[in-house]
């Protein structure tokens, strides 16, 4: 197997047919279908099928995949920092759960860097699409937690999908509404308060387990329950409708505004206030790219004077 083998095999599973992939390539159709064919005959398996659309990976074909782009993105970072002809425009993603801070960090990353040479992406989403977007390179770096309820789970997804993770901070949570809210100055709020307002919840996809939940005590029963998809609109309803969140308490006021407020989440010995755990994952065994280190370097700084006061 070499590179050009693994370089003509992204090519065509980008590309979707053979055609194109040849085209990109600069090489003839037959020259590429020959390439691949060795590919697969050295390898052990079949990476494509045709179909009425064109090609699709077989599922061997798809894990196949999977290691070959994160091979080939290791040998392009290492053409990056070594080589003195690189000049290929680098690329950076982040995927996330919808945290402000996320993109505070993302924001001042990519305020370092020439937006000309860089390509940069970043992409606030489900907890499984991290998960996946990290796990197939889409992404270098996703931004998730653990807690008691969920990490059995997450740490054997993470396993599978040849995933690490690093801690950024530990926390409890906070109840998140704003300054007008009738709950809005209390010095805490209990889990009964809460019952006669609407709970903001991000939805997570209809098939999704309730262990992908962003919010902590995601497990107990709220009988007003609104499902949203940004950070935006769960600002706005909470303003509309007296709505709440549980989260984090690491708000970005730069991003979300100074109309908020967070108020301790009051435990009692139903509802526990349980530790949330933030941290970043990886692929394990690789190398992280300047850029990467920067942003992560951003988020410490950020986080550094936000210590949960309760967490000793």
């Amino acid at each position: 197997m070499t590179l050009q083998q693994i370089r003509y095999v992204l090519t065509v599973a980008q590309a979707g047919s053979f055609n194109k992939a040849a085209e990109q390539l600069y090489i003839s159709q037959p020259s590429l279908s020959s390439a691949i064919k060795e590919l697969e005959n050295d390898i052990g398996i079949t990476v494509f099928m045709r179909n009425s659309r064109g090609i699709v990976p077989t599922p061997e074909g798809e894990e196949f995949l999977s290691y070959a782009k994160q091979v080939y993105q290791q040998y392009e970072l290492l053409m990056d920092k070594y080589s003195a002809k690189g000049s290929r425009k680098k690329k950076f993603g982040v995927s996330t759960q919808h945290y402000s801070f996320a993109v505070d960090a993302f924001v001042k990353t990519v305020k370092q860097f020439d937006t000309l040479k860089f390509e940069f992406a970043l992409r606030e989403t489900k907890t499984p699409e991290v998960i996946s977007d990290v796990g197939s390179s889409k992404s270098e770096i996703g931004i998730i937690y653990k807690s008691a309820y969920n990490e059995k789970v997450i740490d054997r997804i993470l396993k599978a999908n040849d995933l690490e993770f690093t801690s950024l901070i530990k926390c409890r949570a906070y109840v998140y509404v704003w300054k007008g809210h009738p709950l809005a100055k209390e010095s805490q709020i209990s889990f009964s308060q809460l019952l006669d307002y609407p709970c903001l919840v991000f939805e997570q996809g209809e098939n999704a387990s309730g262990f992908f939940a962003e919010e902590i005590l995601s497990d107990r029963e709220y009988p007003r329950l609104i499902r949203t998809s940004d950070r935006a609109t769960n600002l706005n309803l909470m303003i509309g409708l007296n709505a709440f969140t549980l989260c984090s308490g690491i708000i970005s006021e730069e991003l979300n505004g100074n109309d908020f407020a967070m108020i301790p989440f009051e435990e009692d010995g139903d509802n526990p206030n349980e530790m949330m755990d933030i941290g970043y994952i990886t692929k394990r065994h690789t190398i992280k790219s300047d850029i990467a280190r920067i942003y992560l370097a951003n988020i410490a700084e950020f986080l550094e004077n936000r210590k949960d006061p309760r967490i000793n």
